[in-house]
């Protein structure tokens, strides 16, 4: 008997049963990405219909145009957040996150081992929403790997020395935390 044909055998069979499991992971991934896109444009559709409604409306106070401002940052948070109140307004967690941009410059197909490029991008991350915000001042600590899902907002302000500035602002509506170092465990 061929042992070493046993041992390939066994060795293509543990192969295949991987390769079956990844299979498997990949379809339901996919599923997935089907309901989500599906339910997606099931609400785009009501949406286009409610459009075509208001556009063939005589009314023009209900011609309303659609319109997406979304921005999805995964990233490390490089400052622990605080809290501030404006007086008559509601308090606002803000914290600092840089998302990071690696590229390999140079031909890839002739040297594959080319210099690796990076670049860090520096965002204000705001939270208004009430839960939140107290949930991100207290567990949300620098260095935490998050991710966070919201909008871009553009404002000015005047600083100390009564110069206007320009600032563009992450209005955060979600936070998911990636990191196990929660700054909440070791206080």
């Amino acid at each position: 008997m061929n042992h070493g044909l046993i041992l390939a055998t066994d060795r293509k069979q543990r192969a295949l049963k991987d390769f079956g499991y990844c299979i498997i992971l990949s379809t339901f991934t996919i599923i997935q990405s089907v309901q989500q896109t599906k339910k997606m444009l099931r609400n785009g559709a009501a949406q286009v219909f409610r459009q075509l409604v208001r556009h063939q409306s005589t009314d023009t106070s209900l011609i309303l145009e659609r319109s997406i401002n979304r921005v999805q940052l995964l990233g490390r948070v490089g400052q622990d957040p605080v809290m501030r109140q404006v007086e008559g307004r509601n308090p606002v967690t803000i914290f600092s996150m840089a998302t990071n941009e690696m590229w390999r410059s140079g031909d890839v197909e002739t040297s594959p081992a080319g210099d690796v490029s990076q670049k860090t991008t520096w965002h204000r991350v705001s939270i208004f929403k009430p839960g939140l915000r107290d949930v991100a001042y207290q567990y949300v600590k620098k260095g935490s790997r998050v991710l966070v899902e919201g909008k871009l907002d553009y404002g000015e302000y005047v600083d100390k020395n009564n110069v206007r500035r320009q600032a563009t602002t992450i209005i955060a509506d979600n936070i998911v935390f990636l990191s196990d170092n929660i700054r909440g465990k070791d206080q």
